[in-house]
This record gives structure tokens, C-alpha cells and sequence, in this order.
């Protein structure tokens, strides 16, 4: 089960960290609409800038506390930060729905979602 635990971990901080770090102006066929890059995703979901700002430091800063509790448990930042993630996931989610996405382009927060909610129960 540790191990199971530290690669949830793993595969989801690193993955945040990939998509608003190093992708985050790359194309791929899971931004929502026709965006081509973060920011126009969160301005097809119709959020203004600021919206995109905050998830983006909010989302960096949780998956950095998800890195952190790998080598300081005891500083319990899993739990709350895999929660945290997982709300933002559902709300993900829902942005794909209001604006009618195929369903594909919800499968990355759907994949995140579930193990967010694997590192909570773990």
C-alpha cells in the first residue's frame, strides 16, 4: 500500500506540475473547446484571468505539498492536498460539461479525480 501511495503521489504532483509548468501553452487534444493552451481553456469556459492565475498557483502550491508529505509525513499534507485537488477536478469536470466537450476531454480530470480519492483513502 506504501508503495501504491507514493506513486498516486508521484504521478499526480508530477503531472500537475507538467501540465501548468512545462505544457501549459503546448496544444493537446484535452484543453477544452478548440483551445490551444491553458489560458485560452479557462477563457473558453468563459473565466476571466484572474480565475486562471489563482487555479494555476493554487494547483502548483498543492502539488508541491503533495511532493513535500512524501519526505514529511508527519506534516499531513496529503490527505488535505489530494482533497483539494480532487474539488478542483470536479469543477473541471463541470467546465467540460457547460461547454459541451466530448467526453475524452474530461478523461485527464477524471483520471486525477480518482486518484486524488485513492491518496485520500490510502
Amino acid at each position: 500500500m506504501e508503495n501504491l501511495l507514493l506513486a498516486l503521489k508521484l504521478v499526480v504532483a508530477l503531472g500537475i506540475l507538467n501540465v501548468w509548468i512545462v505544457r501549459r501553452v503546448q496544444p493537446t487534444p484535452f484543453r477544452g473547446q478548440s483551445a490551444q493552451t491553458l489560458r485560452e481553456e479557462f477563457t473558453a469556459y468563459g473565466l476571466p484571468d484572474w480565475v486562471f492565475k489563482a487555479v494555476g498557483v493554487v494547483k502548483v502550491a498543492l502539488a508541491v505539498a503533495l511532493l513535500i508529505s512524501i519526505w514529511k509525513p508527519e506534516l499531513k499534507l496529503a490527505q488535505p492536498s489530494a482533497l483539494a485537488l480532487g474539488g478542483i477536478m470536479v469543477v473541471a469536470l463541470g467546465m467540460h460539461l457547460k461547454v459541451r466537450d466530448p467526453a475524452i476531454k474530461s478523461l485527464p480530470a477524471l483520471v486525477v479525480l480518482a486518484m486524488c480519492l485513492g491518496i485520500v483513502w490510502l
